[in-house]
């Protein structure tokens, strides 16, 4: 069932369920990899899981509007659980397993959960250390039972057992299953879906069906997504890029759905699932891109010869599949060879081959990474848009690598005076939950304000720069977008964050880096220089030199204002369990800007080495400081 906007008013993703379970009964739908093999789940298999859930969750109380929250990686049972809350009639909010208890505590009591279900005993504990702070809680469920036999907390119950409750339940209420399905409507709160929170606390966006259908149906006009395709899911499953590429492309198109044994072996999964489809988040891209270059610097000379010789081929042939022209005769043979003995191989170490279309979002990713990773046969496209509203992306055949892609049909777009982009389009959610203020603020005048500065080409493309906030002008008016530059600097194998500073007060743009830890280490280990902590291999004379090089290389593609002539190199990683990134790695500048003020006040100070405490925050709450000394490098 392809289902169009506007077609069916009563539609909703619990229908699409049942319909699924007739059409597709015994083609499998999931797969899970447990103790090294693959555990695969038919429709059949999996809907009888769902509805036995759905009805043990009637027989506790559960009732429609009410909001049931998971805590916990992707697995079979993270879905099946948000479509038996649906199916019940309830809404769904994820919370990222690797939050703290006392961010869990406001994602639960913000959203009034009534309902938990969480992965195993780690999740569990977090939410029994503040379950008396939350009144409205009824119930926490967990579907992984490893140590927790022994807890008898009368508010825990396991996956299983709510699900034979179910079972028992249906006997006993015959059709209620189907009954509270067949009274879903299209404009029901299906999702409350939390912003990344890089501007303050995260706001919950209420998704409808006629949101999450009208972003699918926009997406399927630019993207063939078949039944034939193999998805591996291991994005957030609270965030609208698994939701909707994920979930929602396999209730629609029949995509299979198969879930990695553990976060850490995702690349390896893909590689052997041998996934057509792939999301990453830019980060992921940048870090493909890291690897992709440290292990051409270290492998052997003939390998890293034939690399830098076929490398033009490739960026020649990614051009032209961009522009959408086809890649002239003299070109070809040279391109065929080049992917035969470099960059197919390489694909397939990075799990890559066999994908036939893959996207980026997040954030806007830098030129250099998407050219890379295109030219080394991927076809790469990025995605702009917000948990708000879609927006725009990059079809295979018109593609402006700087660009975000083309506007989404039905979507309109427009460029306020001062470069905001504000958008509007059948993709938009209802508002924030438990906030008509921001809602009135974000979608005034009936277009949604997005904070994002931008503009569009005469070709209908749309450019991302930056927050509006966020834009900045030096001393002598010269303006730049700091996110473009970070983007651009993270390119580099030895540079994994940055932040990029500079303002009117300012007649120079500096940098505070972030080095890649695991790259520099190798580099210095190869050239024989000692170390011992992190920040100790930052600080070293010769690592400072070779990110000096990186920037100054940098530097040769950006405007003269726009160059960066001073940098630091931080002595610890940006870390999102300290705040400075988001649970979706997004830079929380304001609060980084602020912590790190005298990193900023040495870029534009006289000294070349500055003494400095440094804040350190760890997971349960305490604070440290590690003193250290920093060096002040300047870009020739």
């Amino acid at each position: 069932m392809d289902v169009a906007v506007g077609t069916e008013t009563d539609f909703t993703i619990p229908k699409l369920l049942l319909e699924n379970q007739q059409k597709w009964a015994d083609k499998v739908w999931m797969r899970k990899k447990e103790l090294g093999f693959w555990r695969e789940y038919t429709w059949k298999e999996a809907c009888g899981n769902i509805k036995n859930f759905s009805l043990g969750l009637m027989s506790l109380g559960f009732q429609r509007g009410d909001v049931m929250a998971i805590l916990g990686d992707n697995d079979p049972h993270w879905f099946w659980a948000e479509l038996a809350a649906q199916a019940a009639g309830g809404a769904v909010t994820g919370v990222f397993s690797s939050s703290g208890a006392k961010e869990v505590k406001y994602f639960l009591e913000h959203s009034d959960a009534k309902i938990v279900m969480a992965q195993d005993q780690e999740q569990v504990d977090k939410i029994l250390e503040i379950k008396d702070e939350l009144p409205l809680l009824k119930k926490v469920i967990y579907w992984d039972t490893k140590g927790l036999r022994g807890y008898d907390d009368p508010i825990l119950a396991s996956f299983d057992s709510i699900a034979e409750t179910g079972l028992e339940y249906g006997k006993d209420h015959p059709g209620a299953f189907e009954e509270s399905i067949a009274k879903g409507k299209i404009s029901d709160l299906a999702l409350l879906m939390y912003t990344s929170g890089t501007t303050g606390l995260p706001k919950a966006a209420m998704v409808s069906y006629a949101s999450l259908v009208a972003s699918n149906t926009s997406f399927y006009s630019m993207n063939p997504i078949t039944e034939a395709d193999e998805w591996v899911s291991f994005i957030l499953p609270g965030w609208s890029a698994e939701q909707g590429l994920g979930l929602l492309a396999s209730l629609n198109r029949g995509v299979k759905m198969s879930f990695p044994e553990s976060q850490t072996t995702v690349q390896e999964n893909i590689r052997e699932i041998g996934a057509t489809v792939l999301m990453y988040p830019s980060r992921l891209w940048e870090m493909t891109a890291a690897t992709i270059q440290n292990k051409i610097a270290e492998t052997t000379f003939l390998k890293r010869q034939a690399f830098r010789l076929c490398l033009p081929i490739a960026y020649r042939a990614a051009d032209s599949k961009c522009s959408g022209e086809n890649l002239g005769w003299l070109w070809r043979i040279p391109h065929w060879l080049a992917r035969l003995l470099v960059f197919d191989p390489l694909r397939d170490k990075l799990g890559l081959l066999k994908i036939r279309v893959a996207f980026t979002a997040g954030s806007a990713l830098g030129p250099d990474v998407f050219r890379l990773i295109t030219a080394i046969g991927v076809d790469l496209r990025q995605l702009y848009g917000m948990t708000e509203i879609g927006v725009s992306q990059h079809t295979g055949s018109d593609i402006k690598v700087d660009s975000v892609g083309l506007i989404y049909p039905g979507t309109t777009v427009r460029i306020t005076d001062d470069g905001e982009i504000l958008a509007r389009g059948p993709s938009q959610v209802l508002g924030y939950h438990k906030n008509p203020k921001a809602t009135e603020e974000a979608f005034a005048g009936g277009w949604y304000h997005t904070g994002d500065a931008g503009h569009l080409d005469e070709d209908g493309h749309l450019y991302y720069l930056d927050r509006v906030e966020y834009m900045s002008r030096l001393s002598d008016g010269t303006k730049f977008a700091p996110q473009y530059i970070e983007s651009r600097l993270k390119f580099s194998a030895y540079i994994k964050d940055a932040f990029v500073v500079g303002d009117e007060t300012r007649s120079y743009i500096g940098a505070v880096i972030n080095i890649n830890y695991d790259n520099v280490g190798h580099w210095a280990e190869k050239k024989r220089i000692t170390y011992t902590t992190f920040a100790d291999l930052s600080q070293k004379p010769e690592v400072c030199q070779l990110i000096g090089s990186e920037v100054k290389n940098l530097n040769t593609k950006l405007p003269g204002g726009q160059r960066i002539q001073r940098f630091i190199n931080m002595p610890k990683e940006l870390d999102p369990d300290e705040a400075e990134l988001t649970r979706t790695m997004k830079l929380r500048r304001r609060l980084v800007e602020d912590r790190y003020k005298d990193f900023i006040a040495a870029l534009y100070g006289e000294n070349e080495k500055v003494s400095m405490d440094v804040p350190v925050f760890y997971r349960d709450g305490r604070r440290a400081v590690v003193k250290a000394e920093i060096t002040v490098n300047h870009v020739n």
